[in-house]
C-alpha cells in the first residue's frame, strides 16, 4: 500500500455507487466496507487504520456500535472525519467528535429539492384530503363528496421550523405557487438572514399559533429532541396541519396522537418516526387524516446520486488538506489540524 494512503470505510451501504466510483478512481485511497454484523476480527483493523467514516445508514439501520459516539471514536485512533448521509446527523455525537479532534460533516443541500418537494406533496395531500378520500373509497362507495371537502392553500400561512436548505426551498415553493406567508423559527439565524431566505423570524409559540401548516425541517440534536410536544400542538389551530420530513423524535408521537384524536389538529403528514419503520399497530397509522411515508422524502434517484457525489468529493477534499464547506463542528479545527499534520505530514487548509 502506498505511503499516505487515505483509508475510508462505510457500513452496509452508501447513498449511491458514484461514491465508490469517485473514491476508487484514486490510487491513494483504500475504501473498505463493513456490515452491522461483521466479525470483530474484521472490524478492528479497519477502525484502527481509518481516516474517514461515511455513514450511509439511518439511525435504525446502523448498529449502535457504529454510531460516532465516544466509545466508537476511542476505537479509531487515526480517524479525522465522520460524514453523515444527507443533512441529518443524529448518528453522530458532534461534541464527542470535537473533543476527539474529529471533523463532523454532512451533505446539507444534497437532497433539499427532494425533501422540500415531499413536504409540499404532504401539504397538498392533506389540504385536499386525498389520502382520506382514497382510504374511504377502498372501504365503501363514497356518495357524499362534501364529507371530504378540502381547502385551498392559496395565501395561507406556513410555519417552517428550521430555515436551512430544505426550509428555504420549501419557502420558495409555497411563496411562488400559493403566495403563502412564511413564518420561520430558527434560533441560529438572524431576522435579516431569514428575510433573505423568504421568511419572517418568529418564536416557536407564535409560529404554532398562527400557522395553517407547521413543517419541521431542522436536524435532530440535543436541542431539538422533543421540541414539538403537547404544548406546541395545543397552540395550533384545529384547522392546521402538522408536517415533518426531518427526523423522528423531534416531535412527540404520543402527544400528536392525542391532539388528532381530540380534534385539535386537522391532520398530519409524517415521513419520519421515532422507530423506523413504525410498527403496523402504531396508532397514527390507523388514522385516516394522517399521511404516512417511510423516511423517503430525500430518496430520489437524483438526490441519492447528488449526495453520493458530494460525500465522496468532500472526503477527498478534507483528506487532501483542502477546505471543507459543510463542517458541523468548526471548533474542532485546531485539534483536527494538529492530528492531520501528524498523520499526513503537512498542514490542512482551513
Amino acid at each position: 500500500m502506498a505511503a499516505n494512503t487515505r483509508r475510508v470505510f462505510y457500513i452496509n451501504y452508501v447513498a449511491h455507487t458514484v461514491f465508490n466510483d469517485i473514491l476508487e478512481a484514486r490510487p491513494d485511497v483504500r475504501l473498505d466496507r463493513l456490515d452491522n454484523d461483521s466479525p470483530a476480527s474484521e472490524v478492528a483493523p479497519v477502525l484502527e487504520a481509518a481516516h474517514a467514516f461515511q455513514i450511509g445508514a439511518s439511525r435504525d439501520e446502523l448498529a449502535p456500535q457504529f454510531f460516532a459516539h465516544p466509545e466508537f471514536l476511542a476505537r479509531c485512533p487515526n480517524l479525522l472525519l465522520v460524514s453523515s448521509n444527507g443533512a441529518g446527523y443524529d448518528t453522530i455525537d458532534v461534541d464527542a467528535c470535537t473533543e476527539a479532534g474529529v471533523l463532523a460533516v454532512n451533505q446539507a443541500g444534497g437532497n433539499a429539492e427532494a425533501v422540500a418537494t415531499h413536504a409540499l406533496a404532504l401539504l397538498l395531500n392533506l389540504t385536499k384530503r386525498i389520502g382520506e378520500t382514497d382510504r374511504a373509497m377502498r372501504r365503501e362507495p363514497v356518495h357524499d363528496r362534501a364529507a371530504y371537502i378540502g381547502r385551498n392553500p392559496l395565501e395561507k400561512t406556513i410555519g417552517i421550523i428550521g430555515m436551512g436548505h430544505v426550509g428555504t426551498r420549501l419557502a420558495e415553493l409555497v411563496r411562488a405557487m400559493y403566495r403563502m406567508r412564511v413564518l420561520a423559527y430558527d434560533p441560529y439565524l438572524t431576522a435579516e438572514q431569514i428575510t433573505a431566505r423568504g421568511g419572517e423570524k418568529t418564536d416557536l409559540d407564535t409560529l404554532c399559533a398562527e400557522a395553517d401548516y407547521v413543517s419541521v425541517n431542522c436536524p435532530r440534536t440535543k436541542q431539538t429532541l422533543g421540541m414539538v410536544g403537547a404544548a406546541q400542538f395545543a397552540r395550533m389551530k384545529p384547522t392546521a396541519y402538522f408536517i415533518t420530513t426531518a427526523r423522528g423524535g423531534i416531535h412527540d408521537e404520543a402527544a400528536l396522537t392525542e391532539a388528532l384524536r381530540a380534534g385539535k389538529l386537522a391532520g398530519a403528514g409524517l415521513d419520519v418516526w421515532a422507530k423506523e419503520p413504525p410498527p403496523l399497530d402504531h396508532p397514527l397509522l390507523a388514522m385516516d387524516n394522517v399521511i404516512a411515508t417511510q423516511h423517503t422524502a430525500g430518496v430520489t434517484r437524483e438526490s441519492r446520486e447528488n449526495m453520493g457525489r458530494i460525500a465522496a468529493q468532500q472526503i477527498l477534499d478534507i483528506l487532501d488538506g483542502k477546505p471543507a464547506t459543510r463542517i458541523l463542528n468548526p471548533e474542532a479545527w485546531p485539534a483536527f489540524a494538529a492530528r492531520f499534520e501528524k498523520i499526513f505530514g503537512f498542514a490542512p487548509q482551513k
